[in-house]
């Protein structure tokens, strides 16, 4: 696996393989960041369910400010610290070794917000709209920031309260829907 754009493009990534994962296509991977490309300059990124940290990395080396690592695998953790040492970007990188739900309950708790909100969980795990709802219930998005979801079993609405839905993509049984906040 390796990173597709940016700085860092064409550098590998470790872990890719470890058990209990599901590394995002590249192709996939492609479409989404062509999608938020315009969005992602100097913008604080939360990659939830981080894996090995493909997204989050790749949102780095298109010239996020920094990223909030996410994942509760600790054996995955260690391929995510590798890359970032590797790839030399420890400066714009936070890794929280928590659950999903005790991450965006510690981000509230902090006052933390991002302007663009990555989520890539297990597919067997079916928690979007409770992400989404998570999200908006706790404001963690800024005005105009991106929630950015791959899955394959929910079944998703067109808005919830403030996050618009702007764009959606699928790949056989994956879907890509990328939702803007919107103040009206």
């Amino acid at each position: 696996m390796r990173v597709i754009s940016g700085y860092l493009k064409g550098r590998n990534l470790e872990g890719y393989n470890t058990p209990g994962t599901r590394p995002t296509m590249d192709r996939v991977k492609e479409s989404m960041f062509a999608s938020i490309q315009n969005d992602i300059s100097s913008s604080v990124v939360l990659d939830l369910f981080c894996g090995s940290g493909s997204l989050g990395i790749e949102d780095i080396s298109m010239g996020a400010s920094k990223c909030y690592f996410v994942d509760n695998n600790r054996e995955i953790l260690k391929y995510l610290n590798k890359n970032i040492n590797n790839l030399n970007i420890k400066d714009k990188s936070i890794i929280i070794e928590k659950d999903y739900k005790e991450a965006l309950l510690y981000f509230k708790d902090h006052n933390i917000k991002f302007n663009i909100i990555l989520v890539d969980a297990p597919y067997k795990m079916e928690v979007m709209e409770e992400i989404i709802n998570l999200v908006n219930k706790y404001d963690l998005l800024e005005e105009n920031g991106l929630l950015v979801l791959e899955f394959s079993f929910d079944k998703l609405q067109d808005n919830y309260n403030n996050l618009k839905l702007i764009k959606t993509k699928k790949y056989n049984d994956k879907f890509v829907y990328i939702y803007r906040k919107v103040i009206d």
